[in-house]
């Protein structure tokens, strides 16, 4: 065998090799980004959900301090009823 045609072996057995190679690297390459656009996605889902919980909890705030109010109104009307002479 002369150098010739071992160059030629080597190159018929390392293209398929070369390629086999590069289509496992691009597989890999693929799942990576598939994996990280999922976790980019989830991080993204969750800092919208935490800002609307947080949006919810200043509602709910607002919300009790009405409701604290109203029932302190109600409480100065009854006094004022009785004070009058009525029954609340």
């Amino acid at each position: 065998m002369d150098a010739a045609m071992v160059t030629a072996i080597a190159a018929l057995i390392g293209g398929p090799v070369a390629a086999a190679a590069a289509m496992y690297g691009t597989r890999g390459a693929n799942r990576a980004a598939r994996e990280g656009s999922a976790v980019t996605g989830f991080s993204s889902l969750t800092n919208e959900l935490q800002e609307e919980r947080k949006e919810l909890r200043a509602d709910l705030a607002a919300v009790r301090a009405e409701l604290a109010a109203e029932r302190a109104e109600n409480t100065r009307l009854r006094l004022l009823v009785e004070q009058l002479g009525g029954t609340p």
